[in-house]
């Protein structure tokens, strides 16, 4: 089951939550992000990087609604670095919201981090191990069983507080119980699904969003006593340095063989693995965290712009620096399972050959060393890096930003400058933004010396003007250059998204020349065609004329001879 992922259809191509993936676990297919669950850790930076809001993951949140409406019993164990993510006068009103949404119990998941410390505890005074690696973060231990599975010997067979508080809970409400655990952590569904004792998990996102639904305000809330015994130093295991400082404060006294130290970010545990790689290091106790300040700063805390070091600050200040109470002492210990076992989760995959690399980097124009730009647009750390993800099928050739600019811009230029049409591209005040080779030639200016120039220098700009007034094109209509020496068809676009005018003209010089040519052929037709039938009537006069005379003549002698032939008679 995929517990985070990427909404279809909404990625922006901006390749940030392959940029923020410390171990590149973010595929890019047919441009769109997708999350390769073999090679996530869940860490959830992703998450919080994508500014399109993208993101979706797997939520237990109606489950337990469906839990309280059929009258489940539920045990909420609550993690502790709620004391520095919500706003309230006394814990125990966070307590008592929490009633309010109709839980039966709430407790506080250091009571099961005070097991597990007692676990780190017999680790340090056994000394069998050469390195200890806390087991807490689901995300390191991800980490180390995907990527760094010849560091699993050096991971503490523990349990995390959370599962170690949900065995308790059970124990003391009945297995029957529902136990949710609720905190700042995405990779935490994870490990439910490992531990059977952990029914459900919700994050601190999804409570706030739930209480505001409720019109449950948690400072207006009475508060409740804080129910089970005080874990009290256990309590700092959100805050980097919190699991050492529980540790040292332990009762039992237990030989200083170890060094002690924490590191926390993702890339820095990254650094670390490393370094344990390369046998540098030894008898070192290390508290690791895939967040940046420890748990306080965890993705799903609901407020990405928390102020780590305020949240640190009242957190020390709430919680005493004491071991846990004796109360634990109360539970049937032996009953309780906290052994971990970690197991390699390494999908090997060849690493591609150096001719394979050249040429998938020839194929965004990177023919040397010289080409390899490694500016990191593309979310990878080099070009060679992103090649061998375009191998593997992680990532795709579109994704190199300054070869698809390079190569769109090479492409519109080479358009403008082929074309035989005139195109022009201005700005709302007429300034011209665009000019391309055709226009260079009529307009007997340079491209240069153009783009410093407002087009009301070059043509009348009415028709511009009412293109950007109404928003709309205007339809092909003649323009003559007299000045320049041609004459156009010019058609207007406006574009809306950038706000401009694109004209393109088309010299219709020639056009209209042969048409002048045409027109004064077909006038010089009609003259002769005039004259033709000016001297055919002129004709037709003269030929009307003479049989006119000799019509007359012939009547008067055919009169004179019926005459003279009657005289006979």
């Amino acid at each position: 089951m995929k517990i985070i992922d990427f909404k279809p259809a909404k990625c922006g191509h901006c390749y940030r939550c392959v940029r923020v993936c410390a171990v590149k676990a973010v595929t890019i297919k047919n441009q769109q992000a997708q999350i390769m669950t073999d090679s996530c850790i869940l860490c959830g930076d992703c998450l919080n990087e994508c500014p399109q809001d993208a993101k979706i993951y797997f939520s237990d949140l109606h489950k337990v609604k469906s839990w309280l409406e059929s009258g489940e019993k539920i045990a909420v164990s609550l993690a502790p670095s709620y004391r520095s993510l919500f706003h309230f006068h006394d814990p125990g009103q966070v307590l008592s919201a929490l009633q309010h949404l109709g839980f039966d119990y709430i407790r506080e998941t250091a009571e099961g981090a005070a097991l597990v410390t007692r676990e780190y505890q017999r680790l340090l005074e056994e000394k069998t191990m050469r390195n200890i690696i806390t087991t807490c973060c689901p995300s390191v231990n991800l980490l180390v069983e995907t990527y760094y599975p010849a560091l699993i010997p050096y991971l503490a067979p523990v349990i995390s507080p959370m599962a170690a508080h949900a065995q308790m809970l059970k124990q003391e409400y009945g297995d029957d119980v529902k136990v949710v655990f609720i905190g700042p952590c995405i990779s935490k569904k994870a490990e439910a699904y490992d531990h059977t004792a952990v029914d459900a998990v919700l994050n601190f996102y999804e409570l706030k969003k739930w209480l505001r639904e409720e019109d449950i305000q948690i400072k207006f809330c009475k508060p409740l006593p804080v129910s089970g015994f005080n874990p009290h130093v256990n309590r700092l295991y959100p805050i980097t340095g919190g699991i050492i400082t529980s540790v040292n404060t332990s009762d039992t006294p237990h030989p200083e063989t170890y060094r002690k130290f924490a590191v926390d970010g993702l890339n820095n545990c990254i650094d670390l693995c490393e370094n344990l790689l390369s046998g540098r290091l030894s008898h070192c106790f290390i508290e690791m965290s895939a967040c940046e300040g420890g748990c306080i700063q965890g993705p799903m805390t609901g407020n990405t712009k928390l102020a780590r070091f305020q949240s640190r600050v009242e957190l020390e200040e709430s919680v005493k620096a004491l071991p846990a109470e004796d109360s634990l002492l109360h539970f049937d210990i032996s009953s309780l399972s906290t052994d971990k076992t970690f197991q390699s989760k390494l999908n090997r995959t060849d690493p591609p050959s150096e001719e394979q690399l050249r040429h998938i980097l020839s194929k965004t124009g990177k023919y040397s060393k010289e080409d390899e730009l490694n500016c990191g647009a593309c979310g990878y750390h080099s070009c060679r890096e992103k090649a061998a993800a375009v191998f593997h099928g992680k990532a795709e050739l579109s994704m190199c930003i300054p070869y698809i600019s390079e190569r769109a811009q090479s492409l519109s230029n080479t358009v403008l400058d082929a074309s035989p049409n005139m195109t022009i591209i201005v700005d709302r005040d007429l300034n011209i933004q665009e000019f391309s080779a055709a226009a260079e030639k009529h307009f007997q200016i340079t491209r240069k010396e153009a783009l410093e120039t407002n087009l009301f220098e070059l043509m009348d700009t009415d028709d511009f003007e009412w293109a950007f007034q109404n928003k709309q094109h205007v339809a092909s209509k003649k323009m003559e250059f007299p000045e320049y020496g041609f004459t156009a068809m010019v058609r207007l676009v406006y574009m809306k998204k950038e706000d401009s005018v694109l004209a393109i003209l088309i010299d219709i010089t020639k056009e209209e020349e042969a048409a002048k040519q045409e027109y004064a052929k077909k006038l010089e037709t009609v003259d002769l065609a005039q004259k033709v039938i000016d001297k055919q009537m002129i004709v037709a006069q003269q030929i009307a004329g003479l049989l006119g005379e000799t019509t007359a003549e012939t009547k008067v002698t055919l009169n004179n001879i019926c005459k003279t032939l009657l005289d006979d008679e």
